[in-house]
């Protein structure tokens, strides 16, 4: 009880130190592409209960209408979508996407009790519905922002091993662990960062 308690308000002060640089994420997208700034989209979560996941848009508007023109640019495999240098990209999409700041939103739905910030990725509500019945033990446990794939080399792994990595974490999850992973995370997304800038 008394950890839930101080990794909520840990939620909240992390929420609120982030809300400056939220707020030139959001100029920023403003003057650049315009609005909606926050893109919403339905993923499925815990015990495959539908949210809504909020995140700074980092695409062009239409961006969902035009999937199917770059289908044969999906690294990620059935039946997920990405493409590392996506073309559907905003001027400051691709190192919002990049250095993970497009995310910060998400904290939101971990403080509507939707979301960890360490968990499986919530997968777009139409690619969860194509997931093998193994694979579906990840939505034993709530979704993440922080995925422990994104430190297995995502982009380089299939589909499957995608998700027997989400397994493993949901059979193993543990304080440790999570810890663990979030240090590894802060120093993977730091050097994602200056890479990014230089």
């Amino acid at each position: 009880m008394i950890l839930k308690l101080l990794y909520y308000i840990f939620i909240i002060l992390f929420f609120l130190l982030s809300l400056p640089l939220g707020l030139i994420i959001t100029m920023s997208i403003a003057l650049t592409s315009g609005f909606p700034v926050i893109f919403r989209q339905k993923r499925t979560g815990k015990d495959g209960k539908t949210f809504t996941m909020y995140k700074f848009r980092t695409m062009m508007p239409n961006a969902e209408a035009q999937k199917t023109k770059y289908v044969h640019l999906n690294v990620a495999g059935a039946p997920a979508f990405k493409i590392p240098d996506d073309p559907r990209y905003t001027p400051i999409g691709r190192f919002l996407s990049h250095t993970g700041l497009d995310e910060l939103p998400q904290l939101f739905n971990v403080l509507k009790g939707e979301m960890s910030l360490i968990g499986p990725r919530p997968l777009p509500v139409s690619e969860a519905a194509k997931l093998k019945s193994w694979q579906k033990e990840r939505e034993k446990i709530r979704p993440g922002i922080i995925s422990p794939w994104i430190l297995n080399g995502y982009h380089k792994n299939t589909f499957d091993d995608w998700m027997t990595s989400d397994i493993e974490y949901t059979r193993n999850k543990s304080l440790k662990t999570d810890i663990n992973i979030g240090v590894k995370t802060i120093r993977f997304l730091f050097g994602l960062l200056i890479n990014e800038i230089i």
